[in-house]
């Protein structure tokens, strides 16, 4: 769970998950929604993807990428036990 706090904690890491609930984006999808380099996204896919927050697959020439809900959810219900 400590992964997936650190991954959390970068503004442009929680944009690619809200980006992701909508839709799974190959990386080439996901660098194009922002104004950095493509190594720097592909450094943050790196980061959620071992924090286990997202899942990759490949799919011919790319790797798409789609969040993993179980452990999203995980994470959500540790924040909702503070709610009560």
């Amino acid at each position: 769970m400590d992964k997936a706090f650190k991954a959390l904690s970068d503004k442009t890491r929680r944009k690619i998950l809200r980006d992701l609930r909508e839709r799974d984006m190959s990386a080439g999808e996901i660098a194009d929604l922002f104004d950095i380099s493509k190594p720097s996204i592909s450094h943050h896919l790196d980061a959620l993807k071992n924090a286990g927050l997202v899942l990759s697959e490949k799919q011919g020439q790319h790797v798409i990428y789609s969040l993993n809900t179980t452990v999203f959810q995980d994470v959500m219900a540790w924040f909702l036990e503070f709610k009560e």
